[in-house]
């Protein structure tokens, strides 16, 4: 990209595992966490959830909203190699590209004895606009 200073990223090649997750807990107080790769909680995004239940949101809006940044915090995780908490404007527009040029990842039948599959690039079944759109929010929230 011309004037951002950095060279500028192969998106459709961009390997994004489908590392981390979102998990129901069942407390009311705290109804989602999103885990790191290694299992650990999100610190970051305990303490935005906390917030958003705060402000009378629903359990659901809050699964949204995780779903959001899960897919943000597994572009930061992946190849991409950015720090959540480093990010720029141009990796917000590199992860909202991405959205649009890789697509969803197929996921296995539930009954398949694969553990977490690894994701490849790019080729998937694309992303509702509304998803997408929704994406660029969870880019810059934290």
């Amino acid at each position: 990209m011309i004037g951002d200073g950095g060279p500028e990223r192969d998106l459709a090649m961009l390997v994004v595992p489908r590392s981390g997750r979102l998990v129901a807990t069942g407390d009311r107080y705290e109804p989602y966490r999103l885990l790191d790769p290694g299992g650990v909680v999100v610190g970051a995004v305990a303490e935005y959830f906390r917030d958003v239940l705060a402000a009378g949101k629903a359990g659901l809006t809050l699964r949204s909203y995780g779903l959001a940044l899960l897919r943000w915090f597994r572009f930061c995780w992946s190849d991409a190699g950015v720090a959540w908490d480093r990010a720029t404007r141009v990796d917000a527009r590199d992860f909202c590209r991405w959205l649009q040029v890789a697509g969803k990842h197929p996921r296995p039948h539930w009954r398949t004895a694969l553990a977490e599959p690894v994701a490849v690039a790019g080729g998937g079944e694309a992303y509702a606009p509304s998803v997408r759109a929704f994406g660029d929010g969870a880019a810059v929230v934290l």
